[in-house]
């Protein structure tokens, strides 16, 4: 940031009378300063001392003290847990963490459940999860939940290592915006659970409010009927999954207020971080907390003029001085299984694998 001396001095210089040349040279410079300002890194050291967001001889100085990860890798991340002894962990997931289990993500083009719902002729793809269009035309939703329906498939690595996390004492909490169930099937206990987009476990009649078992609704969605209330006998009974204009369950906003200030390592899984408020929990936790995203691609990154002049919200990966984020690029699964061999328990995850499918199939008979 300037000194006052050198703004007095540069208040002078324009002051005093120039010549000719003096004034085209000093036109010319002052272009150049200009230019040189709104590049992208000259605006953003600009916009920052202008408004006063940080001093910039402070900021090398304290950058050693402010280091989070000593690698920015995966290696990193496993390091860093070993050495803080995390017990806070956070999980978040989205639909890429069920796709290995058959059941599609929304928005892959040409596999996404977005992409395959055109055969049901909506007005648009999201209409199938609108209040409105479903109370008028329920029979859609019902048509795809069969497919959905939990029972259908089995968990996949990655939600056994959220499972193995908390077996260790190392997770405060998984966040999950899936409504397959999946992480109750794979024995991860309500309790650590947030189904933060609703569930299939359980329904209510949209007229006079009844509950309903998973059960009870499957064996009607099987039978390709609309469920309908046995006790009103005029509503229809809805899965307890949230849709889009209905307000999240309330243990999402009681959970939030808690655990995120006490979150010592940060991790999500195949989200697209498209949909809030689920996604703007990413920069919920302190921040000194660690962040890990196994993904095919980067999301949730600062953008903009946030992102220039410094201020938070959002991951960020490509900072030059990061030393927080971290982004493992491929599918969720082998994320994960890398993620327990690099901690020992790589063998631990693939036996606990094989040993719950089997009880699954088992119990199929």
């Amino acid at each position: 940031m300037s000194s006052s001396k050198e703004n007095l001095d540069e208040e002078k210089e324009r002051e005093a009378p120039t010549t000719s040349n003096d004034s085209e040279n000093t036109r010319d410079e002052s272009l150049e300063d200009t230019a040189s300002k709104f590049s992208l890194a000259g605006l953003e050291r600009y916009l920052a001392e202008k408004m006063s967001l940080f001093d910039t001889d402070k900021k090398s100085a304290q950058s050693s003290e402010d280091k989070i990860l000593d690698d920015v890798s995966i290696d990193g991340i496993v390091d860093y847990l070993k050495k803080k002894d995390c017990k806070n962990i956070i999980t978040m997931a989205g639909a890429g963490i069920s796709t290995s289990a058959g059941i599609p993500d929304f928005r892959s083009l040409n596999t996404g459940l977005y992409y395959n719902l055109q055969k049901y002729n909506l007005p648009h793809p999201q209409s199938i999860f609108e209040l409105d269009f479903f109370q008028k035309n329920p029979k859609p939703f019902f048509v795809l939940a069969k497919e959905l329906c939990p029972g259908m498939f089995k968990p996949t690595v990655c939600h056994y290592f959220i499972r193995l996390l908390n077996e260790k004492g190392l997770l405060l909490r998984h966040y999950t915006q899936n409504v397959d169930s999946l992480e109750r099937v794979a024995g991860i206990p309500e309790d650590k659970l947030v189904e933060a987009h609703g569930t299939f476990f359980t329904g209510h009649c949209l007229r006079c409010r009844a509950e309903y078992s998973l059960e009870w609704m499957k064996e009607r969605i099987f039978k390709d009927e609309v469920p309908k209330c046995e006790k009103c006998n005029k509503g229809v009974v809805k899965p307890d999954i949230i849709f889009f204009g209905e307000n999240l369950p309330e243990k999402f906003y009681d959970c939030v207020d808690k655990d995120f200030k006490q979150c010592d390592l940060l991790i999500i899984l195949g989200s697209s971080l498209v949909v809030h408020p689920f996604a703007g929990l990413i920069s919920m936790p302190p921040s000194k907390t660690p962040r890990l995203l196994i993904n095919r691609k980067k999301v949730g990154q600062r953008t903009g003029i946030m992102a220039m002049i410094g201020l938070p919200g959002g991951l960020d990966f490509d900072r030059k001085d990061n030393t927080r984020d971290v982004f493992w690029s491929g599918d969720c699964d082998d994320g994960c299984q890398l993620l327990a061999d690099k901690l020992g328990w790589g063998e631990e995850l693939k036996k606990l694998v094989q040993e719950e499918h089997q009880k699954i199939e088992k119990n199929k008979l």
